[in-house]
């Protein structure tokens, strides 16, 4: 019986965007635990650029391994094509959407046709959602359930041994959200909001109409405004640029607040406690039941998932060129034909 095969893209080599190749490789087939997915949509994610350049950035000793050719991507919506044996939840033809193993894997085979899915990493995609913006929702959406709602795991993160335990957030709570024009940075701001805080959306001029409308209550265009100025008595930050400059938001915090760099920076702990804040971070994890909490905010229009540009599978060059010129507003997104 010939082997099936499927459009996919794969990386041979790390580089620039110009090493990702469409190519026909055979369809996976599920194991134990797993469903195969025919895909409609991928969503893109930082992690996606930093593995296809082999992670420079990383020590060597931090670096996961990688097997080449690879295919990248971990977020998907589309339709249930077969399940595993032992698989009771889902069913063929039914609409999913998921983050698959990550961290686990830091790429799971998202960029192509089909791809075998953990079934405990997939919620139900609402009909009424198209997968494009399904697709968008799972990495950064999850990223901000578990910096401002609940964790949901014990995994401690890779640069700090303290826990991370989100801030209780309500009506007398001030966030500022760094960032707020990107994947995480825009539904950690409608997370915010949902929970009734009050949140100051930092991000370049021409994010403001959209942040506005999705409820900031103030905005900052950090090319005219440095928030560290002018900003303080601030209850949490949320960094979702982070990195060794995330520290010049501490002097906008009151005493007793909390700064979440996502990428974690240089900190000193003497300094945090003297200034009487806590700076901590987590790992974003695939969870299946955290995604279907997100899942039906977005089918009741709690929150939504903004769309910077889609491509298809075949331009994923194209996709991460566009993610390398910046200033990327919502999501970048593959549609699978």
């Amino acid at each position: 019986m010939p082997t099936r095969t499927m459009k996919a893209i794969r990386l041979h080599g790390f580089g620039g965007p110009e090493v990702l190749r469409h190519e026909e490789v055979p369809v996976p087939e599920p194991a134990p635990g797993e469903v195969l997915v025919r895909v409609r949509a991928v969503g893109l994610n930082p992690p996606d650029w930093y593995v296809r350049e082999g992670m420079p950035g990383i020590p060597p000793a931090f670096r996961p391994p990688f097997d080449l050719p690879l295919i990248p991507g971990t977020d998907i919506s589309g339709t249930v094509e077969a399940v595993a044996a032992d698989v009771q939840d889902f069913a063929a033809g039914d609409e999913v959407v998921g983050l698959l193993r990550f961290p686990v894997l830091m790429q799971s085979g998202a960029y192509a046709e089909y791809v075998t899915a953990p079934a405990a990493d997939l919620a139900r995609k609402p009909a009424g959602i198209d997968h494009a913006h399904a697709a968008g929702l799972p990495m950064s959406g999850l990223t901000a359930w578990q910096y401002l709602i609940e964790v949901g795991h014990d995994h401690p993160s890779p640069f700090q041994e303290a826990r991370h335990r989100p801030v209780a957030l309500g009506g007398d709570t001030t966030v500022l959200v760094n960032g707020a024009g990107g994947g995480v940075g825009h539904l950690a701001l409608q997370l915010a909001k949902w929970k009734g805080a009050h949140v100051i959306a930092v991000a370049s001029g021409a994010h403001e109409t959209l942040l506005r409308d999705l409820g900031a209550d103030a905005y900052i265009d950090y090319t005219e405004q440095r928030p560290e100025d002018i900003v303080r008595d601030v209850d949490l930050v949320l960094d979702t640029v982070g990195g060794p400059a995330s520290r010049r938001f501490l002097p906008t915090l009151k005493r007793g607040g909390a700064l979440y760099p996502v990428y974690f920076g240089e900190f000193d702990d003497k300094e945090n406690a003297e200034l009487g804040v806590t700076v901590t971070g987590t790992q974003v994890r695939a969870n299946g039941a955290q995604l279907a909490e997100l899942v039906r905010l977005l089918d009741t229009g709690a929150i939504r998932v903004a769309i910077d540009s889609t491509f298809p599978l075949a331009d994923a060059r194209a996709a991460h060129e566009r993610a390398a010129r910046g200033h990327i507003q919502g999501k970048i997104v593959l549609t699978v034909p």
